[in-house]
């Protein structure tokens, strides 16, 4: 007979059994009926494969409706190695069709994982010859390319994108998250040896296209000033020549060049690539990618004129019928400060004085101005904020300090040197003040639609009134149609139009190295301004005046789009909502 002791023991026992196999059964109960949904998910998930399908990208629309950046239909073709039954005829297939080594596809064929790409961006035409030869084991899933209708025109504002379909540079950037548009996926059913199962088919979640972008620039005003900007480098044999178009009222960017550019469709081609390293190739490519309208700062010269004379003008400090008398130079401080005029101008008036572009008159009127009331116009100017232009990377003014500003540095900055500023900041300062003291907003972006035609959003851009005076704002455009009519400026006048206008010729730091930077920014028509331009050539050969060699560009630019831009009398904000 079992002692008491035993009799216990296996009674604790089989309570002790019965507790857990109840405890399993009510856990088995729980989760065959609470989370059946949950486990038959992740089972699913165990035996399907995922591929994704890349989403078509919105397209970027000028202004006359004309597409300069769409998609091509390609290809990627991936292999996954369970299910590969023959691996030399796919190595030897795919190495042939798709031009790559034996090497390379048997390295990708025979490596364990759930799918390994082959090739990428392969034409449709080869894609569908891979796909009809039905190799088990060998996917082909359709992608998009982006793809710029015109290679290189207006490269460094459109930007370009990556592998995965995002925005490197420019408006492909700045405004990826409309363009990007949802990735689609294809869900395959496999068994545990990760073979597709035959007959279970596919489940696929398509992709969502991409929003369409509309913006401002027109193609063919940046065509024709891209072929100038070309000619002009050739011929003055420069480093570069920029040229930026506006509409002075709205902020409209119409073009914007910045030769040499690149080709979109083939980005990162370098001429000497094979020759680099990874860090010189990078440092080549941020060289030929960056857009010196928006991402440099220069000595402006004497275009920053204009903003000494509103300034003056502002504050009642100088009259166009103010007299001056320049022998050649001016005396600040301890240093002779030379008009390009060596011999001098002689006796004139504030108007003659910014007709001749003569330096000993605007110094006198920094003078005037001194330093804190001078700093005050530059404030009210919004000349040391960004202009807020939708392109990334745009770099502010290097100014002086005020309290580092003495006699000498007051001086410089009144005709233009001393300090640095951009392209973009120059013209829309400038076009704030002959547009009746309205500081705008320069942009591409007009809009944004939805591939069906729904509109998704369409962009504002604020206004900033009477940032001077419309009483100034029409002396001085007045003073500037007359540099253009009878002045330094002659060369930017256009037959039929009234221009206004101021050049310059800036040297280049360090000073006597012989390199200049030649420009010239006009106006028409001058007495309401409706189209603002500016021209800058770096370091041209021979004849470096921006009189000779900018202002010559805007005239021939003038002579072709203000006739253009009559006749069409659009609206970019109207045709968007067409």
């Amino acid at each position: 007979m079992l002692k008491t002791s035993h009799k216990r023991k296996i009674f604790v026992l089989c309570v002790c059994t019965c507790m857990l196999l109840t405890g399993l059964m009510f856990r088995m109960g729980y989760l065959m009926v609470c989370c059946s949904e949950k486990y038959t998910t992740m089972a699913q998930e165990l035996h399907e494969r995922e591929r994704n399908i890349k989403a078509a990208r919105g397209r970027i629309i000028d202004a006359t409706g004309t597409i300069l950046a769409d998609n091509r239909t390609v290809c990627s073709i991936s292999v996954i190695h369970n299910q590969i039954e023959n691996p030399e005829e796919v190595i030897s297939y795919l190495a042939g069709k798709l031009d790559l080594s034996e090497t390379y596809v048997r390295k990708r064929v025979e490596k364990y994982s759930s799918m390994e790409r082959i090739k990428s961006n392969v034409s449709k035409e080869i894609g569908d010859e891979i796909r009809e030869k039905q190799l088990p084991g060998v996917k082909v899933d359709e992608d998009y390319k982006r793809y710029y209708s015109y290679d290189e025109l207006a490269s460094k504002v459109l930007g370009f994108t990556g592998g995965d379909n995002q925005g490197i540079i420019g408006l492909e950037v700045k405004y990826d998250e409309y363009l990007q548009g949802k990735k689609g996926k294809i869900l395959t059913i496999t068994d545990a040896r990760g073979v597709e199962v035959s007959g279970a088919g596919e489940r696929r979640r398509e992709s969502v296209a991409g929003n369409d972008l509309y913006i401002s620039l027109d193609m063919n005003i940046q065509s024709y000033a891209t072929q100038i900007a070309r000619q002009v480098m050739e011929t003055k044999q420069a480093e570069g020549v920029s040229i930026l178009v506006m509409k002075v009222k709205t902020g409209e960017m119409l073009a914007m060049v910045d030769v040499p550019e690149f080709n979109l469709n083939e980005p990162y081609y370098l001429e000497n690539g094979a020759f680099l390293t990874d860090k010189q190739k990078q440092e080549q490519w941020n060289a030929v990618w960056r857009n010196s309208c928006i991402n440099d700062t220069y000595e402006p010269g004497s275009t920053f004129k204009i903003i000494t004379a509103s300034a003056g003008l502002e504050s009642g400090l100088v009259k166009p019928e103010d007299h001056f008398f320049c022998p050649g130079y001016i005396i600040v401080d301890d240093r002779r400060i030379r008009c390009h005029k060596i011999a001098g101008h002689g006796a004139e008036t504030f108007v003659e004085g910014t007709m001749n572009s003569c330096n000993p008159v605007f110094i006198t009127v920094g003078e005037r101005l001194g330093v804190d009331r001078y700093y005050s116009y530059f404030r009210q100017f919004k000349l040391l904020e960004k202009t807020g232009i939708d392109l990334p990377g745009e770099a502010g003014t290097i100014m002086h300090k005020p309290e580092n500003m003495g006699p000498v540095e007051l001086a410089t900055v009144s005709f233009g040197q001393s300090f640095q500023i951009t392209p973009i900041e120059l013209m829309v300062t400038a076009a704030s003040l002959v547009n009746n003291g309205e500081r705008v907003v320069p942009h591409f972006g007009i809009g944004v639609k939805s591939s069906d035609g729904r509109e998704v959003r369409k962009f504002t851009y604020p206004v900033q009134e009477q940032i001077i005076s419309k009483e100034t704002s029409a002396t001085l455009r007045m003073i500037l149609e007359k540099v253009v009519s009878e002045g330094s400026g002659r060369n930017g006048k256009v037959e039929g139009f009234r221009v206004g206008g101021k050049t310059a010729t800036s040297q280049t730091l360090p000073r006597g190295s012989g390199r200049y930077i030649a420009s010239f920014i006009g106006f028409a028509p001058a007495d309401d301004p409706e189209v603002i331009a500016l021209a800058i050539v770096h370091t041209p050969q021979g004849v470096y005046y921006g009189g000779q060699v900018a202002a010559p560009i805007i005239r021939q630019l003038f002579e072709n789009i203000l006739p253009y831009l009559e006749d069409r009398d659009y609206n970019v904000q109207g045709e968007f909502n067409q």
